[in-house]
């Protein structure tokens, strides 16, 4: 059970096993770091403890970004679509936000567009 307010937990779309995608982003520069997945939960503990936290789906357990790694995510400020059925989450990124070791996760193949 969550403890995370009845007025945010309504509002929340969640995919069939629970979840909400995160888009985080660089809160002072814009810059999108990295796609995270919330339940209530870690949506309640993130928008608490001022820490990202969010659930892994491989490993089927809530992690807190930067823990093992030491590359934090402070939270600023969180946001919730019009839809109801994605987060915005506002961090100071410490470090690298890819598990790859990147600043952002979007540093990689860039798709081939017509225009």
């Amino acid at each position: 059970m969550s403890s995370l307010a009845p007025d945010i937990a309504d509002r929340l779309k969640r995919t069939a096993d629970g979840l909400v995608p995160a888009v985080v982003q660089q809160h002072d520069t814009g810059e999108v770091l990295m796609l995270g997945w919330m339940d209530d939960e870690a949506l309640h503990r993130t928008l608490t403890t001022g820490r990202a936290t969010y659930w892994s789906r491989s490993r089927q357990e809530y992690w807190i970004k930067g823990e093992t790694s030491g590359h934090v995510q402070w939270v600023k400020e969180v946001r919730l679509d019009c839809d109801g059925d994605t987060l915005l989450v506002k961090v100071d990124q410490e470090g690298a936000a890819c598990h790859t070791g990147d600043r952002t996760c979007f540093d990689a193949v860039e798709l081939p567009t017509r225009g």
